[in-house]
């Protein structure tokens, strides 16, 4: 059963119009983790007014994310340690509109989260990408900047197909958007590949208040779940890794997944 399916009985929107309703300069974002059984009662509890992001008419578009890390995984320690100041470096691609961005997100001294992306060609990081890293780095007060960013290496990639849904105000509120990520995988650098078929990741991005999904979400018993598709995917592929900020997603959905190993490394490529 196609758990998106609801989703084909909602107005379409084009993403100029979905950023223009909502920016959310200001925002709170929640994740679940969802069995995809229950996902279709959630969408068909969405109120009226709801929306869905088409581009190129399709409502479910296919995106890989090339993780990067320091062979000491500074990134993937920095957020088990919770670190102030921490980072994130991926090269995503969208593969059904086209065009691959390297995207940095930083937590910097405020505990503010930053994101710029430049384009990028291909899965290795060239010296303007490292140049564009470390300038980002610097900026939010990550110790070693430089050092850190030319030792970037290819470490995950994440592949999966999301669908982005616009919902009207909830009184005194603004209006809220989320994404739905279904075909969940992960591939680790030595080919190592990790999928969870029976699960979906949902992220609401809300003002203040919460949005319109993150209420059917609760009126269905769905609750907030600390995941990361980077560090909770390595936790899941290198169990000697520590894994304490996602315990419970790893104990309670990520052990129905399955995991193939021994496939060639270079698997990982965001083209294959």
């Amino acid at each position: 059963m196609n758990a998106l399916a609801a989703l084909g009985g909602l107005r379409t929107v084009g993403l100029d119009e979905l950023n223009a309703q909502a920016e959310l300069q200001t925002r709170v974002d929640r994740k679940y983790i969802v069995p995809a059984r229950d996902l279709p009662a959630v969408l068909h509890a969405l109120p009226t007014g709801s929306d869905v992001l088409e581009i190129g008419g399709e409502n479910a578009l296919r995106y890989a994310s090339q993780y990067f890390d320091t062979p000491t995984l500074d990134s993937f320690y920095g957020a088990v340690r919770g670190r102030r100041r921490r980072f994130k470096v991926r090269a995503r691609t969208y593969l059904d509109s086209g065009g691959s961005f390297l995207e940095v997100k930083t937590r910097g001294a405020r505990a503010a989260t930053v994101k710029d992306r430049v384009p990028v060609t291909g899965d290795e990081l060239d010296d303007e990408a490292v140049a564009y890293a470390t300038d980002l780095l610097a900026d939010a007060g990550i110790p070693g900047a430089a050092r850190l960013a030319e030792r970037l290496q290819p470490t995950l990639v994440t592949r999966y197909r999301r669908a982005t849904v616009l919902l009207p105000a909830t009184p005194g509120g603004d209006p809220s958007r989320a994404t739905i990520d279904t075909e969940l995988t992960w591939i680790a650098a030595d080919g190592a590949v990790l999928q969870l078929p029976s699960s979906v990741i949902v992220e609401t991005k809300s003002g203040q208040r919460a949005g319109a999904l993150d209420r059917a979400l609760w009126r269905q018993g769905h609750r907030p779940a600390k995941v990361s598709k980077y560090g909770t995917g390595m936790a899941a592929l290198h169990p000697d890794l520590p894994a304490n900020p996602w315990h419970r997603a790893l104990s309670r959905h990520f052990r129905h997944g399955t995991i193939a190993r021994g496939i060639a490394p270079g698997s990982a490529s965001l083209a294959a």
